[in-house]
């Protein structure tokens, strides 16, 4: 047997898993066989978002009445994990419409439920559209909600960081009502009045359409406005172990990339321990380090993912929306806030660590491998985590729960 045919990433989560996993891993070596080209040519995912979409990968969570095929959270998050070793770009892409699908799966309003279901198994795509920059206010939103003479609804504003725009076919966005009240209101991207702009500049997730999205007396349903409050309680841990297990395949593919990088090097150095790269006990010993970091980054994120499965089955089956307050959505928070940094220390040297077993022709930007380290730093810096370990602190010394839902912006005066 080759001993590339074993797969030393970890057990699958559950006993079905290959067989749902498996129709998406041809895809997947096709999107890895482009990924570094497609980095430095800032190339469209929308062709490929396409294709996931007709194998059913954004219904993963849906009923199999709805084209899904009943996913637990473990099971998405694994695939995701494995969808992030060939370009983690397309599963941040993605990260706002698996939030809304459970969003939907965890709705206490049914007819609304099974609207979006209906919609979501059509093949319905959503990106998420909440941030405001510059000099809003922690907590506010500029953009409004207002009607016209005719009674007609609209909203008007600004947001960034709307990942997934233009690959998608409506935006998940948070709007200031006329009462005063916080909604969610989902907007069709192709309605008059809404714009998107395609300004992501970060140095890394260069391809996920991270920009602005305009709102210019942009026509709403009315039925597609809810206050936040109705919103999955357990948002804030699925959002944030989202990134953890677009990491952990961040990671793998430094060790994958680094071991297939080795196994090719030619030239030697005088100083080293062997006349083939391959052979040198050191540089192996590096590669195997980069993996053990890899496998750990994936086990953390999986065992955060267990207890998430659990809570989100509680918030489904629950008669009334559940908050930050709840038992056992706080317990989810902390178990994801106990994650957060081990995943990201062992991303980041992955991806650096990488480059000690390679020779500078390693750094050639036609082999793009520095977009690894640059993709884990952005989503790292994505919701600080110098606090996650301060929350869980806090709640061991204090039993101080987790904060209620985190906001960004300036301190109100």
């Amino acid at each position: 047997m080759s001993t590339s045919a074993l797969n030393i990433w970890g057990t699958p989560p559950t006993a079905r898993y290959e067989q749902l996993a498996a129709p998406f891993r041809p895809l997947f070596a096709h999107i890895l066989a482009q990924a570094a080209e497609a980095d430095q040519t800032r190339a469209s995912l929308a062709t490929v978002i396409q294709q996931l979409n007709a194998l059913g990968l954004p219904r993963w969570r849906l009923p199999a009445s709805y084209g899904g095929q009943d996913a637990t959270l473990v099971e998405l998050l694994t695939l995701l994990t494995e969808l992030s070793t060939a370009d983690s770009n397309i599963t941040q892409a993605l990260r706002g419409h698996f939030g809304f699908c459970e969003d939907v799966l965890s709705a206490k309003d049914l007819d609304w439920r099974a609207k979006w279901l209906d919609r979501l198994g059509q093949g319905a795509l959503l990106s998420p559209g909440s941030t405001e920059v510059g000099h809003q206010a922690r907590g506010d939103f500029g953009t409004r909600l207002h009607r016209d003479e005719d009674g007609s609804l609209r909203i008007s504003g600004q947001k960034f960081y709307t990942t997934g725009a233009l690959y998608s076919d409506l935006i998940n966005t948070i709007a200031t009502g006329e009462d005063g009240t916080i909604y969610s209101v989902v907007v069709d991207l192709k309605a008059p009045g809404v714009r998107v702009v395609d300004d992501w500049n970060g140095f890394g997730q260069r391809l996920t359409a991270s920009g602005t999205c305009l709102f210019d007396n942009a026509p709403v349903v009315d039925d597609d406005v809810r206050p936040t409050q109705q919103r999955f309680g357990h948002g804030q841990s699925f959002f944030q172990l989202y990134h953890l297990s677009t990491l952990a395949g961040i990671a793998r593919r430094a060790a994958l990339s680094g071991a297939e990088e080795l196994s090719k090097r030619a030239r030697t150095f005088t100083t080293g321990n062997a006349d083939t790269a391959g052979q040198d006990v050191q540089l192996l010993q590096v590669i195997g380090e980069v993996a053990s970091q890899a496998y750990a980054a994936q086990a953390i994120a999986q065992q955060a993912a267990q207890r998430l499965e659990q809570t989100a089955q509680y918030v489904i089956a629950h008669d009334q929306p559940l908050h930050d307050d709840d038992p056992q959505v706080a317990l989810a928070e902390l178990e994801v806030c106990l994650a957060v940094n081990p995943v990201v220390d062992a991303t980041l040297a992955a991806t650096t660590a990488l480059f000690d077993a390679l020779g500078a022709s390693a750094t050639a930007s036609s082999k793009a491998l520095d977009r690894l380290w640059r993709n884990a730093r952005t989503l790292a810096n994505h919701n600080p985590r110098v606090y996650k370990s301060r929350i869980v602190g806090d709640y061991l010394v204090n039993a101080s729960l987790p904060p209620a839902q985190w906001r960004v912006g300036v301190a109100k005066t």
